[in-house]
């Protein structure tokens, strides 16, 4: 079993990896500066470091722990706050993942599992984006997300350190944060739980690849031996409008579908579906929680949040 570093591993995506790693045996140290994260998410079986990727503890942490494979997590990950405050964003996006590769690269690391994402590809030029695609992101985040891609590579080729990048789809299930700007599919649980009234932004006919978190988890797990020198798309290769998602999770809540529409947001893609078959040949993994499983898990863990609480 490998000794495993997880930055933000006390996130929405993160902290389920390491329960993942945990499970699987491996030994976990968790660096989280806890500011989006939350402790109560770290599996109990893994060692949590408060420090922020810009600090130099990270690299202390990672000096001391002598992790095998770095998977990095840590992220501003809201595109309207990349466009209100573009410089925080490149900090943590782009200097952050710097500050993580050097202090990979110091501490002996052999690997790196790099978080990316859909929105480095912009307008999409075909239904089904393939790794391939031109890079033409819409966002400040886009941006933020693909240039660490550049510097891995760099790394790699430098320093022979191993790497997987995996752009994610659009990511949901339980932790995933229901305030502010979310995940789409938190945000319209907690409305409908509560007997709010949910928002869609634009005419809800925009589509994405929603993802359920423990596939995404598979990626990673089995990036950790496979994928070496690639970049792989982690999605499920199938586009659902925003209108027909709220239905399914209003079918499953028991509630009309009737939300309120507002004005489409900035930086917003219209149409997003990634194609996973790189990823299904170069980690042999598949998507194998389909939405309305990943939708009824998701709803039963916000559902149980507000009973308990």
């Amino acid at each position: 079993m490998s000794r495993i570093a997880v930055t933000g591993g006390a996130g929405f995506i993160g902290s389920h990896i390491v329960d993942g790693l945990i499970a699987g045996g491996h030994r976990v140290l968790v660096v989280d500066n806890l500011s989006t994260g939350a402790a109560d998410n770290v599996h109990e079986q893994a060692e949590l470091v408060q420090a922020d990727i810009l600090d130099g503890q990270l690299a202390e942490a990672l000096m001391r722990f002598r992790p095998e494979i770095v998977i990095h997590h840590a992220a501003q990950v809201s595109v309207v706050q990349s466009l209100k405050a573009p410089l925080h964003d490149a900090r943590v996006n782009i200097l952050g993942t710097l500050n993580v590769l050097e202090a990979a690269v110091r501490c002996g690391a052999r690997k790196i599992v790099y978080a990316s994402s859909a929105a480095v590809y912009g307008m999409p030029e075909t239904g089904l984006l393939a790794e391939s695609h031109p890079i033409r992101p819409l966002s400040f985040y886009g941006i933020s997300k693909h240039t660490p891609e550049h510097y891995i590579e760099t790394y790699a080729g430098l320093y022979g350190l191993d790497y997987t990048i995996l752009r994610y789809a659009n990511v949901f299930g339980s932790r995933q944060d229901a305030q502010g700007e979310g995940g789409v599919v938190s945000i319209f649980a907690d409305k409908l739980l509560s007997g709010g009234t949910p928002v869609i932004f634009g005419s809800g006919e925009q589509t994405r690849d929603f993802i359920h978190v423990s596939n995404v988890v598979s990626a990673n797990l089995a990036a950790l031996d496979r994928g070496g020198g690639k970049i792989l798309n982690v999605s499920t290769g199938t586009a659902t409008s925003v209108n027909m998602l709220l239905k399914r999770m209003c079918a499953l809540c028991g509630r009309p579908f009737a939300p309120e529409y507002g004005p489409p947001r900035p930086g917003d893609i219209e149409h997003s579906m990634l194609d996973n078959r790189l990823a299904r040949q170069e980690l042999d993994w598949s998507p194998d929680v389909a939405l309305d499983d990943g939708l009824r898990e998701t709803i039963d863990y916000y559902r149980g949040r507000k009973l308990g609480g």
